[in-house]
Order: structure tokens, then sequence, then C-alpha cells
């Protein structure tokens, strides 16, 4: 029997190096898998009752880009969203829009279903948590200014179509809270006080989940109000 070459006997322990790290890999895999929280893993199924985590953009996207998927993640907590007739104006359009129950006041705007899905999260995973820490009482109703308005960016002509146009973005403009109190933008975006730092962790927590968030400290324009949006860009000011 021959000896093996050189080249052989090389060949067959890069092999068993790759074999190695194979089995090595899949041992790591099979842990994480076991040991880190589903929110922080792409491949587990997305849930709206789960924390945010480092996938959660991930399975947004993933969601929100199959309608059909997006309707039932809403249904499968309790939301049911009504469908919206389609509308094409120019660079405006509804489609894919739902109305869905939520604490917006207006109620049940019409919205895109990845944002009606992305609010739901930031309701329950950032504001309802925030509101019972910072400020000790629930979040009864998020005020807003409005979601679909067929418009280019501040409505100068020429300008690119805003995500308004496209039932995309949402303006929130405050917050009521059971006890009573009433949260603006406007007024206590800036306070050295729980209800400034509640509606900062509030804008934090939508960066988490929104495209651009848009408030008071990038322009006059968002002085009294948060710009949640689904743009492609992050960008949170």
């Amino acid at each position: 029997m021959k000896p093996a070459s050189p080249q052989a006997l090389a060949l067959a322990e890069i092999g068993g190096l790759l074999l190695d790290a194979a089995l090595v890999g899949l041992l790591v895999f099979a842990l994480v898998d076991r040991i880190a929280p589903p929110q922080d893993l792409a491949w587990k199924p997305f849930s709206i009752d789960q924390p945010l985590g480092l996938a959660t953009q991930a399975k947004l996207a993933r969601i929100g880009a199959d309608p059909a998927a997006c309707r039932a993640a809403l249904r499968d907590v309790g939301i049911t969203p009504v469908d919206q007739p389609v509308r094409e104006d120019g660079f405006c359009s509804t489609r894919d829009t739902v109305r869905a129950q939520s604490r917006l006041s207006p109620a049940a705007p019409v919205m895109t279903c990845p944002l009606a899905l992305r609010y739901a999260v930031w309701e329950r995973q950032v504001l309802d948590p925030a509101a019972e820490h910072l400020l000790d009482s629930d979040l009864v109703r998020v005020e807003h200014l409005g979601t679909y308005a067929c418009r280019t960016i501040y409505g100068r002509e020429g300008e690119r179509p805003s995500q308004h146009a496209s039932a995309s973005a949402l303006d929130v403009s405050g917050v009521r809270l059971a006890d009573g109190r009433r949260l603006t933008i406007a007024a206590d975006f800036h306070k050295d006080s729980p209800e400034g730092r509640f509606l900062r962790v509030a804008r934090a927590g939508a960066c988490e989940l929104f495209g651009a968030v848009l408030g008071p400290d990038y322009n006059t324009a968002h002085a009294d109000h948060l710009h949640l949006d689904l743009s492609p860009y992050r960008l949170c000011r």
C-alpha cells in the first residue's frame, strides 16, 4: 500500500479541521438557541408580547413585507385590522392600509399594516412600561395629529413625497394617563421631570422600531409632535 502523499495528508488535515469547526459551530448554535431570549434570535417566532431585542427590527421587516403575515400578527394579540380601500392619486397611495384598535386618539386612523404593527409593539413594549415605571400610572390614550396626507415633505412643491403620502407615518402629539395627567410633546418633552423623561424614553424606544423618528430636537416643524415613519433610512432626532 502506497503511503499517502503530503498533499493528501494536508487535505485530510484541513478536512478534519473543517469538520471540527462545523461541530463547534453546531454546538454554539444549539447553545445560543437554548439560552438566548427569543427577541434576540431572528429565527424564533415573533410576538408583540416580546420585549424589544436584537432581532425585533428584522422580524418586523420580514412580517411587514407579507400583508397576510402582518394582519395575522395583529390578530394573534386580539387586534382586528380592518382593510381599507386602495386609493391612488399620483405619488399618494393607501395600498396595504388598515384601521386597527389601539389607544390612539382620534381612534383607528388609516395606516399601513406594517406601521400599525410597529405602533402596537411601541405601545405595549415602550409606552406601557415607561408609564408604569416613570409616572406610576397607566397609559389611557395616545394623541396624534394624523397619518395619511397626500403631500410632499413639509408640503413644499418639488420635494420628495412624504411618508404620510402612503399612510406610512404617524405624528404623536401627547398622551393621557389614568390619573388624569395629560403630557404633550410641545409642553413637556424638554422638561427635567418624570413627564419629560417619559416622553424622551418614548422617543428612544420608537427609534428601535421605526425608520425615521423626528421630534423637537430635529427642527421647529416637529416642536409639537414625534413623527414616526417607515423610511428605509434610520434617523433618530
